[in-house]
């Protein structure tokens, strides 16, 4: 390990001020005198260094050294790479001692501690649960500055063991060799919270929306030592957004410590400034709004029926404009192709926000990114919120449409403007796409249309993160309508100035910044082979219960992967390869008097039992599965896809081959 020049002398610097605090030369030259008294009066004999050192360990003042000396690993190893390393995610096993690692003397970061929770008290029956058994459990996820955290999970209770630490880069000026670490007044500046999102998963591995909560982290900047405690109390979503769920015990801490504090009340003064300044921001719009709203009633009364929304509800029941909601993101190498991204968000599941009591009102629930993301599903505006920022990302002009199915069910989608004028939707559920070709209601009775093959019944207004249009034409049948966005008399736009001045990153502090994409942390063959022995002991049990035995072909198990991956590509590109391979790989492996069946399903869950549930409510399948005849040979393979999120897509296909005895 080779240390810049500047950095040896620091290192030697600390050195010699260590030793001198203990006073180690003068003992040395204690040791020194009276090991020469000793072992050189009976011989003039040279004293060595390996003596003096044996001396000094024997007498135990190298031991005395070794214990004053407190090797931290915050600055180990700044030497041994160019670049340094990424801030990292770590757990602490023992809260009192904190253990800080690949740290960068030159950031600034901020050690946000969790140390446990308390009142979750929908909780406060739960049964302690027993060595290796399976709970419900809750995970805590963090965004803050494009870097993203997740707790370890600990079991649901009243007081629910969180002992979790977060290290969360700040900032870092990059002006070279010359930069000076950013102070706390520049800091305060930084308006950015840490967003927090509970995340409860059932035993069954399903995910439910605890709370989200944006914690203000600059209050550490006035604290004494940097350091500060926080009780932060969680309030519930949807239609329990005031209603407390739980507090949070956090602890927060500047590395490396502050030289100078700011006083609290400037940093409550700086809080009250932008407090005032996004109310200001918002109210403006708000008039705006209203204004917009009005003219737009006054083309015509009918518009007053029509779905244009302006401003939509988050899960904490705060009213934002609905351009906040999409933002161009790009997903680094997560994701390759605008279809991919389609794949991707159609996987993610689909649930609506839940309601309590009936009615069969819809709960208008528009989830935060991270929320969406980390629960991994949502209802249909969260998928075309996501999949219009990524096509928005891949440099495609996307709108999110709002308007309705068949039978008048609202809906929302996704619609992306060609260079050359074509109008393409996307079902951003299922990853479908479709060309739009207007009807001319014009045209003669015989005139041939085109049938629109998309299940979109109305249209009300589209809308991305710089742009809003109400339709106003005389129909809002989507078949009818004609995408001409430049043309006022169809539709009609807000003023862009006035979205950007809400809508825009940072433009107020209550529209979030919005989190990357992560990785997959499922190994998708790992995970294909446990399903597919699962799969296997279910079919057989099943079988058993029925009084047939059963026989596994494992060739003909691994020929149906080809078929899976077929399926895949064609979900992803829309393009169909490998079927006639597959075809005749199956009439090789049947011999002559037999007779094949197979029946694909997919799914996007892991559950085995779920899925093997799900293909006996198919009389085709169940035919499959409990095939009898002549040297039955039953054969199932499941194939994982892996997306970003921990996102998957699961094809599972069963088949069996027999003799046909008739």
């Amino acid at each position: 390990m080779s240390l810049p020049p500047e950095k040896a002398s620091e290192l030697k610097q600390i050195i010699h001020q260590q030793l001198l605090k203990m006073d180690v030369h003068g003992r040395i030259r204690e040791v020194l005198a009276e090991t020469i008294r000793e072992e050189l009066a009976p011989e003039h004999q040279q004293l060595s260094t390996e003596d003096l050192i044996r001396a000094l360990r024997q007498r135990g003042i190298i031991d005395d050294v070794m214990k004053e000396l407190k090797f931290v690993t915050d600055v180990n190893e700044m030497g041994k790479t160019s670049a340094p390393k990424p801030s990292t995610h770590f757990v602490d096993r023992e809260p009192p001692v904190l253990k800080k690692t690949n740290i960068d003397p030159t950031r600034r970061y901020l050690y946000l501690q969790v140390l446990g929770g308390k009142a979750f008290l929908e909780h406060l029956q739960e049964p302690e649960p027993l060595p290796g058994q399976i709970c419900s459990t809750f995970t805590l996820c963090l965004h803050f500055r494009n870097q993203r955290f997740r707790s370890k999970p600990v079991p649901c209770a009243c007081e629910p063991d969180f002992q979790d630490g977060f290290l969360l880069e700040i900032h870092k000026d990059s002006l070279g060799d010359g930069s000076k670490m950013v102070d706390a007044t520049t800091m305060l500046s930084i308006c950015d919270p840490v967003h927090m999102v509970l995340i409860k998963t059932d035993t069954f591995g399903e995910t439910t929306l605890v709370a989200s909560y944006f914690l203000e982290w600059r209050s550490v900047l006035a604290a004494e030592n940097g350091i500060t405690n926080v009780a932060v109390e969680l309030l519930g979503v949807g239609t329990e957004s005031k209603v407390s769920v739980g507090v949070l015990n956090i602890r927060l801490e500047m590395y490396p410590p502050l030289n100078k504090t700011l006083s609290s009340e400037i940093t409550s003064t700086q809080f009250t400034l932008e407090r005032q300044k996004t109310a200001e921001k918002e109210r403006l719009f708000l008039v705006y709004a209203k204004q917009w709203w009005r003219e737009y009633l006054q083309i015509r009364p009918t518009h007053n029926a029509r779905l244009v929304k302006i401003f939509a509800q988050d899960e904490n029941g705060v009213n934002r404009p609905v351009c906040s909601f999409v933002r161009p993101l790009r997903a680094g190498r997560l994701l390759d192709t605008p279809r991919q991204a389609a794949r991707f968000v159609s996987v993610l599941g689909h649930e609506r926000a839940p309601v309590i009591g009936g009615g069969g009102g819809k709960q208008e629930q528009w989830c935060t990114l991270l929320a969406f993301l980390c629960r991994n599903k949502g209802d249909c505006e969260d998928h075309a919120n996501l999949l219009c920022s990524l096509l928005l990302g891949f440099g495609l002009e996307a709108f999110v449409c709002v308007g309705t199915k068949a039978k008048g069910v609202p809906h929302t989608w996704v619609m992306t403007c060609g260079s050359d004028g074509t109008i393409t939707f996307w079902e951003s559920l299922t990853g479908h796409r479709y060309i739009h070709r207007p009807i001319n209601p014009d045209d003669p009775p015989l005139a041939e249309q085109p049938k629109p093959l998309y299940p979109y019944r109305t249209i009300g207004c589209i809308f991305n993160h710089e742009k809003f249009f109400g339709n106003c034409q005389p129909s809002d049948a989507v078949e009818v309508c004609v995408f001409d966005l430049h043309d006022e008399s169809k539709w009609k736009p807000m003023s862009g100035e006035a979205i950007k001045s809400v809508c825009a990153p940072g433009a107020t502090s209550s529209v979030p910044p919005f989190p990357p994409l992560c990785a997959s942390t499922i190994d998708a063959a790992v995970t294909s082979n446990e399903m597919e022995v699962q799969l296997r002991i279910l079919v057989s049990e099943h079988r058993k219960d029925l009084g047939l035995s059963t026989v596994w072909d494992d060739q003909l198990s691994y020929l149906l992967s080809q078929a899976l991956a077929a399926y895949e590509l064609e979900r992803t590109t829309g393009v169909s390869a490998g079927n006639e391979e597959f075809q005749d790989a199956v009439r090789r492996a049947v011999p002559d008097g037999h007779t094949f069946k197979g029946f694909p399903i997919h799914f996007v869950h892991r559950n085995a039992r779920r899925v093997f549930a799900t293909c006996l409510r198919s009389p085709f399948c169940e035919e499959i599965i409990c095939c009898r005849g002549d040297q039955v040979r039953l054969a199932v393979r499941v194939r994982v896809f892996a997306y970003p999120e921990s996102a998957c897509a699961v094809w599972i296909m069963f088949a069996c081959k027999y003799r046909s005895v008739l």
